[in-house]
């Protein structure tokens, strides 16, 4: 391996590293951060709501221990007080219900009148037992008992002001695959939510409606709050990664989508600004409420958990829902396909996380697309890597034969870099002007082995975000990868190694021994005298070998398409690079080719001459240092 590839990988590293550090919050969105936590209004809001609920159960504890020792006009006398006009929903018999389809089962409790669970009969997670052999269960999403899906009514006539409908039991209406839950507050009052699973899909209509409940609820308020907790569960072997890929995402009326840090505790205050819809997302799954109109505002919040915690990470949404008629809504609640996001025209496919920047596009509207053309072409998504990088490495082959030929013709130079050397060892700065010179003389570019690498960047950065959020790869397997969009374990290691894991990913390894091996044929001809000689030749010798030691480190928790794509890419640039130095490129011609420029007039570039002028410089204050320390 030359200087010049050594330097193109060692940019790639620190663009790797640099791209890492991206992930974090840069510090706009921490001073964004905390102007909202600055926001007074919508905090209040939150603050009295949740000491309203602190209040709600305690007056629940009190109202069970009034069940077990009051008569029943006590019993109805406690429940008038603590719940207002809606006193009689506030007991009943805990039941649940089924809406069914071919794809999903939603199971619905009358206590809240909201979902429970559902099942998505396509999908699995994937547990390891204490021997790391995998097991697949069914998926399940929603079903902590800790998550809430509440509407506070502002209730007056209640004892805390307001009513929670996760106290009230629900009548239940179910016709088909739909199902109308209501709470009543007297005769022709009612608070509705109704449900209708639409047939093979993931989508269901979602309606909420006040009937009669004017006099009941509090007229200062345009809105009723939708408290909605989702206490996510990890469902994918990579917790990293899937803790990485999981927020709340959200979309002004009147801006792009957005999304709350996926790294760090955060609070994003919407209030005031109307919003087309906001999703609780896992890394491949999603929950979300799409309005027909647009919800009033919301406030959403993303809290971390412990990696050790059962679960993998807290959402809460405070949403601001018109009180005006019913409410009409969409709620998805199902895998994070693009198509079938992108299907809704409201940007929805911006929930998966294949990036915003320029990577983010070529995820999207070229690796996606023709990544899908591939796999459905031969059947296999690992197959549909090897042929995109071969894809790749064609299209790029021109560039890649122009690099090859570049070193062969520094190859060429060796022997008159290395009487260079011999003639100026002493002196390290004559000894690159006198480089510069060949260099020219002979038409020779040091950097011209670089192009390729900068160009397959934008690539490499695009799948690094593109096979961990494509729903497409996810326990995918290919060879002995059992899931794709995680990292490939070979083996399971007893303890956990800082940074590397407790695991040992054989792409990455095989990626890291072609690298090395490429390393090694590449530059048994290469000139180790341009690198400076001595200890500079031997730090680049190391660093060579080195860096994919260090990359080895970085890789092992990379999802394993990736890793694969890397390997395959290895594998064929040694291929590419053997055939066109053996069988393509005329050594001779290239011998001819240098003797022509040597022979031809040059005219010095603007940047040689500059160059040249502080090398000189740089020759200069050399001598007047070395004759000052004579004169000491």
């Amino acid at each position: 391996m030359d200087k010049n590839t050594i330097i193109g990988f060692l940019l790639i590293f620190v663009l790797l590293i640099t791209w890492q550090q991206f992930m974090a919050p840069s510090p706009e969105e921490l001073q964004r951060q905390q102007q909202i936590q600055d926001s007074l209004r919508m905090e209040q809001v939150r603050q009295d709501s949740l000491a309203r609920l602190a209040e709600a159960d305690q007056l629940t504890a009190a109202r069970e221990e009034a069940t077990a020792h009051r008569d029943s006009a006590a019993v109805a006398s406690e429940m008038a007080t603590l719940f207002g006009p809606f006193a009689q929903a506030a007991t009943g018999e805990l039941k649940s219900w089924k809406l069914e389809n071919d794809v999903m089962e939603i199971t619905f409790t009358n206590k809240g009148g909201r979902i429970r669970e559902v099942w998505l009969k396509d999908y699995y997670k994937v547990v390891l037992d204490s021997n790391f052999k995998e097991h697949k269960v069914p998926l399940r999403l929603l079903e902590d008992p800790k998550d809430r899906f509440e509407y506070l009514l502002p209730v007056p006539a209640a004892a805390t002001g307001q009513v929670s409908t996760e106290d009230l039991y629900f009548d239940v209406q179910q016709q088909g695959n739909a199902i109308t839950f209501r709470a009543y507050a007297g005769e022709g009052r009612w608070f509705e939510q109704r449900y209708e699973l639409e047939p093979g899909s993931y989508n269901i209509k979602y309606t909420v409606d006040f009937v009669g409940l004017d006099q009941i609820l509090d007229r200062t308020e345009e809105n009723v709050i939708l408290n909605w907790v989702t206490w996510l569960d990890k469902l994918e072997r990579n917790t990293r990664y899937e803790r990485n890929y999981s927020t709340i995402y959200y979309k002004p009326t009147d801006d792009d989508p957005d999304y709350c840090s996926c790294t760090t505790d955060d609070e994003e205050d919407y209030t005031g600004q109307r919003l087309k819809w906001l999703a609780h997302s896992n890394q491949f799954f999603a929950s979300i409420l799409l309005p027909e109109t647009a919800f009033n505002g919301a406030v959403m919040r993303t809290e971390m958990l412990d990696p050790d915690a059962e679960d993998l990470k807290k959402l809460s949404s405070a949403i601001l829902v018109p009180r005006e008629g019913p409410f009409a809504m969409d709620m998805y609640i199902g895998p994070k396909d693009f198509e079938t996001l992108y299907a809704y025209g409201v940007d929805l496919q911006e929930i998966i996380p294949f990036g915003r920047s320029i990577f983010g596009s070529i995820n999207r509207w070229v690796i996606r697309p023709l990544f899908d053309f591939l796999a459905g072409l031969i059947g296999s998504k690992g197959l549909a890597i090897l042929l995109l990088t071969f894809i790749v490495k064609m299209l790029l082959y021109p560039l890649t034969y122009r690099q090859i030929y570049s070193q062969q013709k520094m190859a060429a130079l060796k022997p008159v870099l290395e009487k260079l050397r011999a003639k100026y060892k002493n002196d390290q700065q004559t000894l690159q002007m006198e480089q510069m010179k060949i260099y020219r003389e002979y038409g020779v570019n040091p950097l011209g082995g670089c192009l390729p690498v900068f160009l397959q960047m934008p690539i490499w950065f695009a799948l690094y975000r593109f096979f961990p959020a494509a729903i497409e790869f996810r326990q995918e397997p290919f060879l002995w990868a059992t899931d794709l969009s995680s990292y490939d374990a070979i083996v399971y290691l007893p303890f956990t190694i800082p940074m590397y894991g407790n695991h040992v990913s054989l792409f990455t390894i095989l990626w890291a021994a072609t690298t090395v091996w490429y390393t090694w044929y590449n530059s048994k001809q290469m000139d180790m005298s341009a690198m400076g000689g001595g200890a500079n030749a031997a730090m680049m010798k190391y660093m060579q070998y080195g860096m994919p030691v260090m990359f080895t480190v970085f890789f092992n928790n990379f999802a394993s398409g990736l890793t694969c794509y890397l390997f395959f890419s290895n594998v064929l640039n040694v291929t590419q690079m053997v055939v066109t130095k053996n069988y393509v490129i005329d050594h001779e011609k290239i011998k001819r080719e240098l003797e022509a420029n040597k022979a031809r007039p040059k005219k010095k570039s603007g940047f040689q001459a500059r160059l040249e002028q502080a090398l000189k410089e740089q020759q200069r204050l050399a001598e007047q240092q070395q004759k000052k320390r004579k004169k000491k």
